[in-house]
């Protein structure tokens, strides 16, 4: 009888420690994926910051500063789509980044556009094609708009300021590749150039970095 009970005993106790090694196991397990997850999460983030600001090279060359010229008017309104229904020119996207010539990003900082329409007329009376943003915490902005016309003795372009957090403002104009006025244009500047995509993608679509005078 002592010895069955001695067996049951030993069983009993077996049992107990396979439950305790497999509930360490899982425990294990779920802390190591959990971690992996983490770890993987991290990197992914790590990874889209990096190619954000990938076509900055340190130490980067900062904006041309370039005329604020007649047509500007204080207190636009803030908004990242400047453009509306019925206004003439092709349907543009510009995004990039405001960085400093070390390619940190600029959190905050206050992008301000102006510009033509697609017939090179300005709205004078009100703020059409006008308007302001923040960038985000990654330093990025976009601009919905159209692409400027021409007008007597300017070729395409927009015109910006770019007012770091607490700085100075950088004023200049954005001009658009294969132009032939540009080179007719006194106010143009080659390194001011949009990157522009191809004439086929709806809408047309271009990237451009500040880069102020920063670090």
């Amino acid at each position: 009888m002592r010895a069955l009970l001695l067996a049951l005993i030993v069983g009993l106790l077996a049992a107990c420690g396979s439950v305790t090694a497999t509930a360490q196991n899982a425990a294990t397990a779920t802390s190591v994926a959990t971690a992996t997850s983490s770890a993987t999460a991290t990197a992914s983030t790590s990874t889209n910051a990096t190619v954000a600001t990938a076509s900055c090279a340190s130490p980067a060359t900062a904006l041309t500063e370039l005329t604020e010229g007649p047509y500007y008017k204080a207190n636009p309104p803030q908004r990242s789509t400047i453009t509306a229904t019925g206004v003439a020119g092709t349907p543009f996207v510009l995004t990039g980044f405001v960085l400093t010539k070390s390619c940190a990003p600029l959190a905050n900082a206050r992008v301000d556009f102006w510009q033509a329409d697609g017939n090179g007329n300005y709205d004078n009376a009100g703020y059409t094609l006008r308007g302001w943003q923040l960038t985000d915490a990654n330093g990025a902005y976009r601009l919905e708009t159209v692409i400027p016309g021409l007008y007597p003795g300017r070729t395409e372009h927009i015109h910006v300021k770019v007012t770091p957090a607490g700085g100075q403002t950088y004023t200049t104009q954005l001009f658009f590749p294969g132009v032939s006025q540009n080179s007719n244009d006194s106010i143009y500047a080659a390194n001011m150039l949009i990157n522009l995509s191809s004439a086929s993608a709806t809408p047309r679509t271009g990237t451009f970095n500040f880069i102020v005078n920063l670090g």
